[in-house]
């Protein structure tokens, strides 16, 4: 036996750990040792398992989720810590690991005596005695081993395998490769005449980077808040061009890193791989294979949705692009350039609404729009949150919230649990993520876990004395990933397959999450959430009317951009094939519905991590789905009051609290009344319908 997997449980934090995780006291050295027991641990579970001379619901199903937990409760710190504290130890044992851990699932999902074991409690007398959550978990679970390959003759689970495990590297590199290519550039600045246009909180910040690194002056970095923050304010158009060239040359061949972290053949390696595990599922692609655990039935259904929004749109996104270019030649500007398009699109904004998001910002503070959105919620959903202090983190910056019932007859029971890590840092990878830290579930013995929620943002931190200070746009993102963690936190779900979001389908996991963002766009959420950081003065009524005025600007534009990534992502699975060109695939989808054209340099697809290294494989069309669903369901608080409490109670009893628990159609028809309208949505973005056309969900 190996000295892993003798060691005591108590030499390693990892393994058996009660509660929250232990991150002070996680090492990258203690990584392997824990899942290579964990491991072993499980392969002996089954084997046990599998000797029992009948199976339930108990000796089966919870005995193999409670190792499965065990496992997830080691490594899911691990990946948290990858994505927001990343060192170079950290990374090589996390990398280290994904082998281990695809290869082991993959033999748990092809494991033809499991696979008859868990069959047999779906066509025994048992089915009868089991709750219906948990029959639609069992279902879940059997067409899950099927789509792990349990039905394959022996070499090709091989190489099903092989294929899973390459997958895996080659994902988490291409992330890995995107994070390095942004941290691997800066632009020193000495002379401040260069930061003309620049807004004080950007200024401050590439300020306080520069003292971080013992400059004098400022430090500019592709981290989003600065990138975009040149992008939209900088008046020199030759700093703007420097920028966008370097951030969407990023990971390719061009990037200022002469290609070192180039992830062109890794986009190949990856979808080729994907069209080779769909092959031997026997599905035509990938992008089939994806569908399976999806509303949407078929990738014609997905690109007919996504061609009928993109006609209804785009004429007006036209009609918004030729606004532009006339204000943009008025202002003097003979060319509307690429890294031109924010800025100048800044400038319309605040002469058509005399309003610009950096303007904004002053009422924004973080903490009053963090309490604010508290406030919300538990108005909504008649629940209470809470700080707790003295909790393990990762980083100072990092809160700690606790979550309880506020129901009349709940006795103020805790729910749930949630870390809060708002700001951006060397080391933290870019973009806005919930993820789930424990689910909640009923142990065999009993006890009831409590789920707990990663929720990660990558705002502006403080800077030149000034607390952090957002724009509106970034208060949207923070709603979106807390109604993410609604969903996981609020669910009543106690079987972890389909508790929280586990077990729901991919296109409708965005509902939440788009849902809690209407509140950001009504005067009353408005007035929680907003208070000048200097004195909590209310926002001008004037500010707040030119905010709500200023919604939908450029919407249609926006709406052609989403799509483009949908059809490109839908395109590039379903249509692969040897020799397969990206790039021309993408030229031929912007041809189709983009308004805007990029130059030739640019090169977005090699950091489109959500789709090449996260879970929106064949499925970012997820999107703008989920969009259809969260705006009608929006739309009855619009008919019954945005803080109607009945029907803030009906969204958490018929959509938050039910999980994956049942099929998603079914819960917004519970709770909605009808099936879903694509009218709300389009309104929402100030879309004129075409009933002809009649896009839907």
């Amino acid at each position: 036996m190996s000295s892993s997997k003798s060691m005591s449980n108590s030499a390693n934090p990892l393994i058996d750990y009660a509660g929250l995780p232990p991150f002070d006291a996680i090492k990258p050295e203690q990584v392997r040792p824990a899942v290579e027991q964990l491991i072993a641990d499980g392969r002996a579970r089954i084997e046990q398992v599998l000797q029992q001379p009948s199976f339930s619901w108990d000796n089966l199903v919870a005995a193999l989720d409670n190792e499965d937990e065990r496992l997830g409760k080691a490594f899911g710190p691990i990946g948290h810590l990858n994505g927001v504290a990343q060192s170079d130890a950290l990374r090589e044992a996390y990398n280290g690991c994904l082998p281990l851990l695809s290869e082991y699932g993959t033999e748990v999902g092809q494991n033809e005596k499991l696979f008859a074991a868990y069959q047999s409690l779906r066509d025994g007398d048992q089915w009868a005695t089991l709750t219906p959550a948990q029959q639609k978990d069992l279902d879940n679970t059997l067409r899950d081993f099927r789509l792990s390959g349990v039905d394959l003759s022996t070499e090709k689970k091989q190489q099903y395998m092989e294929n899973a495990k390459r997958l895996s590297e080659i994902t988490s590199q291409f992330s890995d490769n995107v994070l390095d290519a942004t941290q691997s550039w800066s632009k020193h600045v000495t002379d401040e005449s260069e930061l003309d246009g620049l807004p004080d909180v950007a200024k401050a910040g590439a300020a306080d980077k520069a003292a971080e690194q013992d400059l004098d002056g400022w430090l500019l970095t592709l981290d989003f808040p600065c990138y975009y923050a040149v992008l939209c304010h900088a008046t020199r158009s030759e700093l703007r061009e420097e920028m966008y060239r370097a951030h969407t040359t990023r990971a390719s061949e061009l990037g200022p890193d002469e290609g070192k972290f180039d992830n062109s053949a890794l986009i190949d390696e990856i979808l080729k791989l994907r069209q080779a595990q769909a092959t031997l599922l026997g599905f035509e692609n990938y992008a089939e294979k994806s569908l399976a655990t999806k509303m949407a039935r078929s990738t014609d259904e997905v690109t007919t949705f996504l061609r009928d929004l993109g006609r209804q749109a785009k004429p007006q996104a036209t009609q918004e692009l030729n606004a532009l270019r006339e204000f943009a030649a008025s202002q003097g500007a003979t060319t509307l350039n690429p890294w031109d398009m924010s800025f100048w699109s800044e400038r319309l904004r605040e002469q058509r609404y005399s309003i610009s998001e950096e303007e904004l910002r002053p009422w924004f503070p973080a903490e009053k729009v963090i309490n604010g959105m508290f406030a919300i919620v538990e108005k909504l959903f008649a629940i209470r949150i809470q700080a707790r202090e003295g909790v393990s983190t990762w980083h100072k910056d990092v809160r700690f919230y606790d979550v309880s019932d506020a129901r009349p007859d709940s006795n103020g029971e805790q729910l749930a649990s949630f870390y809060l890590d708002m700001y951006a840092r060397t080391g933290k990878r870019g973009g806005a993520w919930m993820d789930d830290c424990l689910g909640r579930v009923r142990h065999s013995d009993g006890t009831l876990q409590k789920p707990v929620a990663y929720l990660t943002c990558n705002f502006a931190p403080p800077a030149g004395g000034k607390p952090g200070l957002l724009t509106h746009d970034e208060v949207v993102t923070l709603f979106h990933e807390f109604g993410h963690g609604l969903h996981h936190m609020l669910t009543e779900q106690e079987v972890s397959g389909i508790s929280g979001i586990n077990g729901v389908a991919w296109d409708a996991v965005e509902l939440p999450s788009q849902f809690l963002e209407n509140w950001c766009w009504t005067e009353e959420g408005l007035a929680l959430i907003s208070g000048h950081y200097e004195n909590n003065s209310p926002l001008p009524k004037e500010k707040l009317d030119k905010l709500l005025a200023a919604r939908n600007f450029q919407s249609a534009m926006m709406m052609q951009r989403q799509l483009e990534f949908s059809l490109f992502d839908m395109r590039i699975h379903a249509e692969h094939q040897s020799g397969l060109s990206v790039a021309q695939i993408l030229q031929q989808v912007r041809e189709e519905v983009a308004v805007v054209m990029p130059p030739e340099f640019n090169r977005f697809q090699n950091s489109f991590g959500h789709i090449f290294a996260g879970g929106y494989a064949a499925g970012y069309y997820s999107y703008k789905w989920a969009e259809v669903l969260s705006a009608d369901a929006f739309s009855r608080f619009e008919e019954e009051g945005v803080f109607n409490a009945e029907t803030g109670k009906s969204f958490r009893d018929k959509i938050l609290a039910k999980g994956g628990s049942r099929e998603p159609m079914e819960l917004f028809i519970d709770f909605r009344g009808r099936e879903p309208s694509v009218e709300p949505l389009l309104r929402h973005c100030g879309i004129k319908a075409n009933s002809e056309l009649g896009a839907q969900a």
